[in-house]
């Protein structure tokens, strides 16, 4: 029943660093893994980051690992991308992905709750 909203999008410079935001209603998410995932053209949505429900655990893609950090306030009901060094690469529609479950999961087909996603282009 949880709602998602993704905001900060839009187009920046390669290794510029943009903030997303996703902000869920319906419901707490304080006990929910929250992901984020991403999707080109024709490609699969594919797996971006994810973490627990404390924060305090966080997985990522390799192709992402040290550049860009999940982060979550459950007292704001909100979940954070922070994407720094970024490439034309990058360039995506991300979504926010949320599941109620302990255990994280890089697996698209197991996050049950989906934000309308929002793009970020990186010009090079």
């Amino acid at each position: 029943q949880v709602q998602l909203v993704e905001s900060g999008g839009g187009l920046v410079q390669a290794g510029d660093s943009v903030r997303l935001s996703c902000a869920a209603s319906g419901r707490s998410i304080s006990t929910y893994v929250m992901a984020w995932f991403r999707q080109a053209p024709g490609k699969e949505r594919e797996f971006v980051a994810a973490i627990n429900w404390s924060g305090a655990t966080t997985i990522y893609a390799d192709s992402v690992k040290g550049r860009f950090s999940i982060s979550r306030n459950n007292a704001n009901n909100t979940v954070s991308l922070q994407m720094n060094s970024l490439k034309p690469e990058d360039t995506r529609v991300y979504y926010c992905a949320a599941r109620a479950s302990t255990v994280l999961s890089r697996l698209r087909g197991l996050y049950g709750n989906w934000g309308q996603g929002t793009q970020v282009t990186i010009s090079s």
